[in-house]
């Protein structure tokens, strides 16, 4: 696997490391018509924590994992930052590796 992967590997477990810290993992699965929304960021059927958990992580790891052509544009902070603001939870840290992945995904190519 080459260093770009890796960097984005390490990224996501440490975007994984921050739901948990933030108590937003959750140990139950979602029914599968949550997981079929067909909304940006599944926002009519689950939280953007949930879409982390269950959309976006897995399909990057999937990608990762079969060395699969990565998507060439994110913005995802952005719907971090708007869903966190009327939170009350310390979400920088998340927020962080989120424009971090951001980066990553849009810059390197």
């Amino acid at each position: 696997m080459n260093e770009r992967y890796i960097t984005i590997a390490e990224t996501l477990i440490d975007i994984e490391r921050e739901l948990r810290e933030l108590r937003l993992w959750e140990a139950e699965m979602l029914p599968d018509a949550a997981l079929a929304s067909e909304q940006p960021f599944a926002v009519d059927t689950m939280t953007f924590p949930q879409w982390l958990q269950f959309i976006f992580l897995p399909r990057m790891y999937f990608l990762l994992d079969e060395q699969l052509p990565l998507p060439g544009n994110c913005g995802i902070a952005p719907m971090a930052e708007q869903y966190f603001s009327g939170l009350n939870l310390y979400s920088p840290p998340l927020i962080a590796q989120l424009k971090k992945i951001d980066a990553l995904l849009t810059h390197s190519r």
